[in-house]
Order: C-alpha cells, then structure tokens, then sequence
C-alpha cells in the first residue's frame, strides 16, 4: 500500500489531534494527512453540489455546526476504477 510506505519512510508524518466531549473528556487521534503530490485524480465533476449549512444539538444543547453536501454528479476517473478493480481482485 502506497500510504503505508510513505509513512514508513517518513514521508508523512503523524499528527495528534484531541477532541473534547462537553462533558470534558478528552480522546487522542492520531491522523496522516496525504499531501496532494503522491495521489491520483479521483473524478470528474459533472454537477457541483449543493453545500448546506447544517446542525446537531447535543442533550446539554451545545450546538455542532456541519456541512451538508446535496445533489451533485461526478464520474470516477479511469485510474480509480483501475485501482479498485486491482483492490477488489486482490482479495480473490
């Protein structure tokens, strides 16, 4: 896997990130952020789509503000097709 190697070579580099819950726990993540150079085109975009300004309320009321995607069309490029097709034969 391309991300693993890159990883072990110290290419990409971990980053911590700590979320809060309200009632103040705290949980420890820790994420690899893939810099754009070392991917492939995912997709064409055929229809944008509709980005809507959404919320959830938690039991203590706090307000978590998130985006919501709507509508929208793209197609999947040839190269990802190819790599999926590759995963999924892999597993045979």
């Amino acid at each position: 896997d391309k991300a693993q190697e890159l990883i072990e070579q110290g290419l990409i580099l971990p980053t911590e990130q700590v979320f809060q819950a309200p009632g103040g726990a705290t949980t420890r993540k820790v994420i690899y952020k893939i810099y754009y150079h070392y991917t492939y085109p995912l997709c064409d975009t055929i229809q944008e789509p509709e980005l809507k300004a959404k919320f959830i309320e938690d039991k203590n009321g706090h307000i978590l503000p998130y985006v919501h995607f709507e509508g929208g069309r793209m197609d999947l490029r040839e190269e990802a097709l190819a790599i999926l097709r590759e995963i999924a034969n892999a597993k045979d």
